[in-house]
């Protein structure tokens, strides 16, 4: 069984090193994992539960980030998902810039792109609500391995050793790795170390029950995580 962890104290300067794994973000995996019948259909009733309960809640922000500033009222990217196939996720746009190509650059704290309704809507992770789509669509879970930008998962995947086995199970809203408080900026490479090392002890480990703990440790970082910016 997994155990809850907190991130270090210390982490390596990011650098980028010769060798490690093959420049792929997007193997060929035969099997899934931390799956079953029963975490699928918690999935479905709970993502269409909730898309029900917050429909009006999804409108109004839908029609507040259009009047704030011009562009579309969600945001498309893709992710790599499952088995490395790539889907598109949705988000409600918090930016004034839709990245999506070979460079997409992270949101930082202070970050000048980030409209002051996204400031907001990161900090409550409001803007990840559309996603309850993607679980629908079986592109997501309720729990798993947070899904990365296909850019990121490119040049991650060459620095850091095992990083295709993480899409052994489909990605999450949130996720082992985002309650043990790995999620957000990276900033040193032993960050997205720490974080691929808890995406694949979750995988290895996985039972319905870990997922419950998850999501009961997912509720107070809506309001009181510091790394949701």
């Amino acid at each position: 069984m997994a155990e809850f962890r907190a991130p270090h104290a210390e982490t390596a300067k990011w650098t980028s090193t010769p060798g490690g794994p093959p420049p792929t973000a997007r193997p060929i995996v035969a099997s899934t994992c931390a799956d079953s019948r029963r975490k699928r259909a918690f999935d479905i009733v709970m993502a269409f539960g909730a898309l029900m309960v917050f429909l009006p809640l999804l409108l109004t922000i839908a029609v507040l980030v259009r009047l704030e500033s011009r562009g579309p009222a969600l945001f498309r990217q893709r992710r790599t998902g499952l088995h490395g196939k790539v889907f598109t996720v949705f988000k409600f746009r918090t930016m004034t810039v839709a990245e999506d190509g070979e460079t997409v650059r992270q949101a930082t704290q202070g970050d000048a792109r980030v409209t002051a309704l996204g400031a907001i809507l990161r900090k409550l992770s409001l803007d990840e609500l559309p996603q309850l789509l993607n679980v629908l669509r079986g592109d997501m879970s309720l729990i798993g391995p947070r899904p990365h930008a296909v850019a990121h998962d490119e040049a991650w995947a060459k620095q850091v050793t095992g990083y295709e086995r993480r899409f052994r199970a489909r990605p999450g809203l949130t996720g082992y790795a985002a309650v043990c408080g790995f999620r957000g900026e990276v900033k040193e490479l032993q960050a997205i170390i720490d974080r691929v090392q808890s995406d694949n002890e979750y995988i290895d480990t996985w039972t319905f029950g870990l997922d419950m703990k998850i999501i009961w440790r997912t509720l107070p970082l809506v309001f009181g995580d510091t790394r949701a910016y």
